[in-house]
């Protein structure tokens, strides 16, 4: 039996975190969720990390929560299905919070809580036949725990419709709202639509990185004020004087491409 998730070298600082239950449309239960965390865990110790790619194998990127692990969720206790839904609240996190850049490649149908995995990622590459769906209320459900990446994907009033008819998202209404930044060609692969923007990532400096997406987490939403003024202030000036800022400054005024320091490191 083929293990359900993938966690594989691709590009030279590239690795993938692939769903892999084909048979199953990569739909996710309790097992699929802990290898998930742990992959994460996994991907962010590798030595030379630049991006995770976040894929699946098969027709559909994911139908959602497998309906054998819901079943057995509505037999159990309100105190089981919670300690479930942290379990699937804390990998939306760390998805979330990724240290280094997260890039979706999706086809097919993303539902459910398969949604709120992309929505936790930096980027978006989708193929034509991509779909989208907030299922959840078909069945009685809500979509809790992907809410506040979903209401941060879509905003508010598009959440509002999608999360209240159920109705199916198509790609380019979903790359129109900003869930999808790129689309790819018809019968054209993922990768290599994906190309582009995975050769942008690879030039810039990986701290710097990390850096701007700490800034952008701990910022959005936040009113701004004295003290955020002070702090984007001192964030500069502390990466002012790293040893990337100093290389990427050298190399734009030498006109030659940047060596970052773990740019070796496959």
């Amino acid at each position: 039996m083929s293990e359900p998730l993938l966690l594989q070298a691709s590009l030279p600082g590239v690795w993938e975190l692939v769903l892999n239950r084909p048979e199953r449309r990569n739909a996710f239960d309790d097992e699929l969720i802990a290898a998930m965390s742990t992959g994460l865990e996994q991907a962010a110790r590798q030595p030379g990390l630049r991006l995770l790619v976040l894929r699946a194998s098969g027709r559909h990127f994911s139908a959602g929560a497998d309906l054998a692990w819901m079943r057995r969720a509505a037999s159990l206790s309100e105190a089981a299905n919670l300690a479930d839904a942290q379990a699937l609240a804390r990998l939306l996190w760390r998805l979330d919070h990724f240290p280094h850049p997260t890039l979706a490649l999706v086809q097919g149908a993303a539902y459910g809580g398969a949604l709120g995995l992309v929505a936790c990622c930096d980027l978006v590459v989708a193929a034509a036949d991509a779909r989208f769906c907030l299922s959840e209320v078909r069945l009685g459900l809500i979509p809790a725990t992907i809410a506040p990446y979903v209401l941060r994907a879509l905003g508010p009033r598009q959440a509002r419709r999608y999360m209240l008819t159920a109705e199916i998202i198509p790609v380019r209404e979903a790359e129109r709202l900003g869930l999808v930044h790129l689309l790819a060609e018809p019968g054209q692969p993922l990768d290599e639509a994906a190309a582009p923007l995975i050769a942008a990532l690879q030039r810039n400096g990986p701290a710097a990185q990390g850096a701007a997406k700490q800034l952008i987490n701990d910022y959005a939403g936040r009113p701004l004020d004295e003290a955020q003024l002070l702090d984007s202030a001192r964030r500069i000036a502390r990466i002012r004087v790293t040893s990337e800022a100093r290389e990427g400054l050298a190399a734009f005024l030498d006109k030659r491409p940047p060596a970052w320091e773990d740019e070796d490191v496959h």
